[in-house]
């Protein structure tokens, strides 16, 4: 018996977003006076049409630099609502760095560009949108950067998104393209308002963030949702998987400087982001977002009122903290890219026993598969067996299956390790022993 949590990072070395680079991007971000989806798409200058545009380039410019690593694309469909009533067409800005052995197997991290102020219909007022969210655009600019310079077996998809503020169509957007592509989500990570460390009660918070997921599962059946009860699964969805392996990573890297606040709900209270259409489509998906905010920043006009400011501009972004949670997100994805997928299936016998059998499928390209449980009280893996290439079981001797909770995750020869896989199985009472 081992203690879990002692080999889950893919890469040795800490990253290093450039500072002052991300703050290059929010302030050209933030030049195109708005980025409401209602906005010109004409301009050179202004509007959303520019700023896409203008990622874009970059990304081209970026993929110069690696030899075409990425492939540019931009995706579109007409969406209509009650923020959009005569329709308009959103477009999602995609960098796509194909994986060099499992190329359908893909990750995302993405951000949404288009701004906002007080009023969600009004288009043609400045709304700087520096944190909300241009400071999540410059972390998906910045880590496709940076990982570009590198190779990994499956595919990473640096995705801008527009739309959020409107209905969140960007993500459904890429949500049904992904699924039309058949392309197999092995994790989203949504990065919005992450630039911001002083809350609006006086908090100044810079070395923590908030990671948003969900619990039972909004694309379960309702056989589904009778199973992860049954089992106890509630709290070991896919998403929830995610939330704990980004825990679990920057456990793993203290220098970066982050803790992290899982939260077990799908995101703020009464509100949402583009994770959400992903979760619908039952990938796992969750939010970053800074561990406290200021709402007189957040969908407001510039002004000043009563010796208020109000406004989200540039001012209140803090880089130095952007740049950890950048650095968090590259290593997160740096270690879904280079594992390899996690077991479709895992399940559990040992009623009446002291023992308990955990069995999954196999997985190509696994090197080893870790089995993890923990007392069923608690909700972070706490222990694991290492188990070979070619197994596809474990007994564990003197492990309850009464009290304890279990999952198998894939890890790849040099480390990198899946998402953990809940090992469950659909109530089956034994005649005579249904209580």
């Amino acid at each position: 018996m081992t203690p879990a949590g002692s080999s889950l990072a893919a890469a040795n070395d800490i990253p290093h977003p450039d500072q002052a680079r991300l703050r290059q991007t929010v302030a050209a971000l933030v030049r195109f006076g708005t980025r409401h989806t209602l906005s010109t798409t004409t301009d050179d200058h202004r509007g959303i049409g520019a700023a896409r545009r203008w990622v874009a380039d970059r990304f081209m410019a970026d993929s110069a630099v690696c030899g075409r690593c990425l492939t540019i694309e931009t995706i579109g469909d007409r969406f209509t609502g009650p923020r959009a009533p005569d329709g308009v067409r959103i477009e999602d800005v995609l960098a796509i760095q194909k994986g060099m052995t499992d190329p359908d197997r893909v990750v995302i991290v993405e951000a949404h560009i288009d701004s906002r102020v007080n009023d969600v219909m009004d288009a043609t007022t400045d709304a700087p949108g520096a944190n909300d969210d241009a400071s999540g655009v410059a972390l998906v600019m910045e880590a496709a950067r940076l990982l570009s310079r590198r190779h990994f077996p499956a595919t990473i998809i640096y995705a801008v998104l527009s739309g959020e503020e409107q209905g969140l169509w960007g993500g459904e957007l890429l949500a049904r393209t992904v699924k039309a592509r058949g392309w197999q989500v092995a994790s989203v990570l949504n990065n919005d308002i992450v630039g911001n460390t002083h809350g609006i009660g006086g908090e100044h918070v810079d070395n923590r963030v908030r990671v948003f997921s969900e619990g039972i599962q909004t694309a379960a059946d309702t056989t589904d949702i009778k199973t992860q009860r049954a089992t106890g699964g509630e709290d070991d969805s896919p998403s929830r998987a995610l939330a704990k392996a980004i825990v679990a990573q920057a456990a793993a890297h203290p220098a970066i400087g982050l803790m992290v606040r899982a939260v077990r709900r799908p995101d703020r209270f009464m509100r949402g982001g583009d994770h959400i259409p992903f979760l619908a489509e039952g990938f796992p998906a969750v939010r970053f977002t800074e561990a406290v905010e200021d709402y007189d920043r957040q969908h407001q006009r510039v002004r000043v009122e009563d010796g208020r400011f109000y406004g989200d501009t540039i001012d209140f972004v803090d880089f130095p903290y952007l740049a950890r949670v950048t650095a968090l997100n590259m290593i997160v994805l740096s270690n879904l890219a280079s594992a390899p997928a996690a077991p479709v299936k895992a399940t559990i016998t040992g009623a009446l026993s002291d023992d308990t059998t955990v069995t999954w499928a196999s997985v190509p390209g696994a090197a080893s598969y870790r089995v993890s449980w923990r007392l069923a009280d608690g909700t972070a893996w706490t222990d694991h067996h290492v188990a070979p290439a070619g197994a596809t079981s474990l007994v564990l001797k003197n492990v309850n299956i009464d009290d304890h909770f279990f999952g198998v995750s894939s890890v790849s020869a040099n480390g990198a390790q899946s998402l953990v896989t809940f090992a469950g199985m659909p109530p089956r009472p034994l005649p005579g022993h249904t209580h």
